[in-house]
């Protein structure tokens, strides 16, 4: 698990929104639509909390319990301790039941991020149990971020970044943004807003940041929710399909058009789980997501 150590700076943005998409989509691959709802309800913050006077080794393993809890992890052991290292954390993946979590040194005088670095490294657990990866360092550490926010830990680890003139620190891969915009995306799947949870105001701008780009999904064609200029858009890209067969789709639209032994199509990602839909140009239609299922009203 990487860390911005105090004074380095923190990359802002949506620069990994394609693989995070990707993450959310293989998630609910894995666990199904019921799976994923299993963890609807995120973790309380009184279950991470950690004060001053708790003993650092007894308070940290009782953190971890909780995070294994929420996590259906019932027969896994998080072994925790902590050492001089560059990363935030680290967890050694085996067969099991136990797992070894190593947290940085600093921890032992930060202790209200233990949560955030265990969430991150409990979820590695998770994961490595469902053998659900992505190929590559970078892309996987992704994976674990967005599968620790959309499973109601990740919070915890948003919450952890905080930026002001003299220092700045945030754990994990994704972009403070692209945090705010995962547990955005859960929000509206569960209706399980974390946003008063957070004591970070950077945290708070942050899933504003992420809210705003995560409504985005909800407002694009042939979504019936689409903003004006949006389905202007997809009606003069709907009849140039029409009339050139064939053409290559547009990569500045999610949406793209095809021309099969039914007629024209078009397949475009569903606003939840981001599987690709595809239906028949035919007006305004009801669809289910086959994966989610959320349903969509849509204008074709």
């Amino acid at each position: 698990m990487t860390n911005s150590s105090p004074g380095a700076p923190v990359v802002h943005g949506f620069p990994h929104l394609d693989t995070v998409r990707s993450a959310v989509t293989a998630l609910y691959r894995r666990l199904s639509a019921d799976g994923v709802r299993a963890y609807a309800t995120s973790l309380a913050p009184v279950d991470a909390a950690f004060g001053d006077e708790d003993d650092l080794h007894l308070g940290a393993q009782r953190v971890a319990r909780s995070l294994v809890q929420h996590l259906r992890l019932p027969d896994a052991r998080m072994i925790v301790g902590f050492r001089a290292m560059e990363h935030a954390a680290s967890v050694e993946l085996t067969a099991g039941p136990e797992y070894f979590i190593e947290l940085n040194d600093r921890f032992r005088t930060h202790r209200r991020d233990i949560g955030a670095a265990l969430a991150h490294e409990v979820t590695h657990v998770l994961l490595h149990r469902l053998g659900l990866e992505f190929p590559g360092t970078r892309a996987n550490e992704i994976l674990t971020d967005t599968t620790t926010a959309y499973l109601g830990t990740g919070w915890l680890l948003l919450d952890a970044f905080r930026e002001d003139a003299t220092s700045r620190q945030k754990l994990g891969y994704l972009t403070p943004e692209e945090f705010g915009y995962v547990l955005a995306k859960r929000a509206f799947a569960f209706d399980d807003d974390p946003s008063p949870w957070f004591t970070s105001p950077q945290a708070y701008t942050a899933y504003t940041e992420g809210r705003r780009r995560a409504l985005e999904d909800l407002r694009r064609p042939p979504l019936t929710a689409a903003g004006w200029a949006g389905r202007r858009r997809y009606a003069k890209d709907r009849r140039y399909a029409r009339d050139h067969p064939g053409t290559a789709p547009d990569p500045s639209v999610a949406y793209a058009f095809e021309t099969g032994a039914g007629g024209l199509r078009v397949s475009f990602p569903c606003p939840t789980c981001h599987q690709r839909i595809r239906l028949p140009v035919r007006g305004r239609v009801s669809a289910r997501c086959g994966l989610c299922p959320t349903r969509l009203e849509c204008d074709t």
